[in-house]
């Protein structure tokens, strides 16, 4: 019987699974019968996210979260020894976590401003990805490391520069440890979302003239929802995808096409 959808006994790590994106992945895997921990930055949304999951898989042993922010090099250190501990082993890793832009002009940005998005969306991707590589080379069952980038790495996104060049460097980033890592059977690929109604995008996407703009170029004729990134996630994390690596994955209804 062809299953290789199947992520029964698998562990693995989503970052910033407690909400957005990251939520809808974390759900998907674990229908598919994965044991999920999901990392957040606030303490009370990340419990509140896993109870909501361990109610809705129905099995609360494979739900499991912890306080991180990626961008702190000791905090993902310890996240990830506590994932690998409660799961057994990590075999996919989602860095998804990011910050979004504030929609400044370059002629109006600061340092501090660039350095803060750069901050989670670079260094938190390079954190996260470099503790799961070293465990799945030290494990030597191979393994899938996924980070979510943006459509913004591929356009030109005007307020967001700082934003598009954080993107843009995951996409670079991804690319060249497909390559490095290919000899201990690690798949590296990266996810652009286009426009997906979260937290992030609430303000944007409920603004009747950002709606009158943006809408008319999606051929899909609707906004992204998180669930449209489960399909996704559990291909990257299964068998499936075991000859894919170094790809950019477009989820975007077509944006980037039109």
């Amino acid at each position: 019987m062809y299953q290789p959808f199947d992520l029964s006994g698998r562990g693995v790590v989503v970052t910033g699974g407690n909400g957005g994106i990251g939520y809808g992945m974390a759900r998907a895997l674990l229908a598919a019968g994965a044991k999920v921990a999901i990392w957040g930055s606030h303490p009370q949304k990340t419990g509140k996210a896993r109870d909501s999951l361990a109610q809705e898989c129905g099995d609360a042993s494979r739900v499991h979260a912890f306080v991180c922010d990626v961008g702190d090099e000791a905090q993902v250190e310890s996240a990830f020894a506590d994932s690998v501990a409660a799961l057994g082993r990590v075999d996919s890793c989602f860095a998804n976590a990011g910050v979004s832009g504030k929609g400044t002009l370059l002629t109006d940005m600061t340092l501090e401003e660039f350095r803060r998005v750069q901050r989670v969306n670079v260094e938190g991707v390079f954190l996260t990805l470099r503790a799961a590589a070293r465990h799945m080379a030290q494990h030597g069952q191979g393994g899938s490391l996924v980070a979510t980038a943006s459509t913004a790495a591929v356009e030109g996104a005007a307020r967001n520069s700082h934003y598009g060049a954080s993107k843009g460097a995951v996409t670079s980033f991804v690319r060249a440890l497909a390559v490095e890592l290919a000899r201990h059977r690690i798949r590296v690929n990266s996810i652009l979302p286009g426009w997906i109604v979260t937290d992030m995008t609430e303000h944007s996407v409920h603004n009747p003239r950002f709606a009158d703009a943006v809408m008319p170029r999606i051929p899909a004729r609707r906004w992204g929802q998180i669930d449209d990134f489960g399909g996704i996630a559990v291909y990257l994390a299964s068998d499936a995808s075991a000859y894919a690596t170094g790809e950019q994955f477009l989820i975007d209804g077509g944006y980037t096409k039109f």
